[in-house]
């Protein structure tokens, strides 16, 4: 039977974009297979060095949220669309690049074989570009945000901003955090009415 520590030795190699090329290791998903799936962009330059998703500030935020919710954020399974990190220079720094459709296309094989192991009941999307590896190139967040979405494997998705959308808010960050924990709330409700049902 395949696990998710097999996926992660044979993602550890992956050569199927030339992200790998630029970034120190593959990061892949973690956490237990089951309820939640937390599904993220790419890793960034934290998780990059670390080698494990969502150990960043947008990471630390997420964790935070989800306590506040009454999630707790051990019981989810937290991955990204796209395993390696995508920067550009800027002085001595590296700066989180956008992954192309390419990219995001041809880190899927991944995300379906997470998908299929770890079997969740609610996929939360974290983000345009963890929309688009589910739904499609034209997926938008303003258009699929806080609706319960079908996905072919029979689990729900969700689809709503990434944590890193309210740490780069400025003025607004007090506004987008309550977006992004209004949607884990229903998030929260919805895994709630699932437990009742089974």
């Amino acid at each position: 039977m395949t696990t998710i520590a097999t996926l992660r030795r044979q993602a550890a190699t992956c050569t199927r974009c030339p992200l790998y090329e630029r970034a120190t290791q593959t990061v892949f998903g973690e956490g237990p297979a089951g309820r939640l799936m937390l599904v993220g962009e790419q890793p960034g330059d934290v998780e990059d060095t670390a080698g494990r998703p969502f150990v960043g500030p947008a990471g630390i935020l997420l964790r935070e949220l989800l306590g506040e919710v009454g999630i707790a954020p051990e019981t989810a399974y937290v991955t990204n669309a796209v395993k390696h990190f995508k920067w550009r220079p800027a002085g001595k720094r590296r700066i989180h690049d956008k992954p192309n459709w390419s990219e995001i296309k041809a880190c899927g094989h991944w995300l379906e074989l997470e998908l299929a192991v770890v079997r969740p009941e609610l996929v939360v999307c974290l983000g345009a570009t963890a929309a688009q590896s589910l739904f499609g190139r034209t997926a938008r967040v303003g258009v699929l945000r806080g609706k319960p979405l079908d996905l072919p494997n029979g689990a729900t998705a969700l689809v709503t901003i990434h944590p890193s959308a309210v740490l780069r808010a400025g003025v607004e960050r007090a506004e987008r955090r309550s977006e992004l924990v209004a949607d884990l709330t229903l998030a929260a409700e919805m895994l709630r009415k699932e437990a009742v049902k089974s």
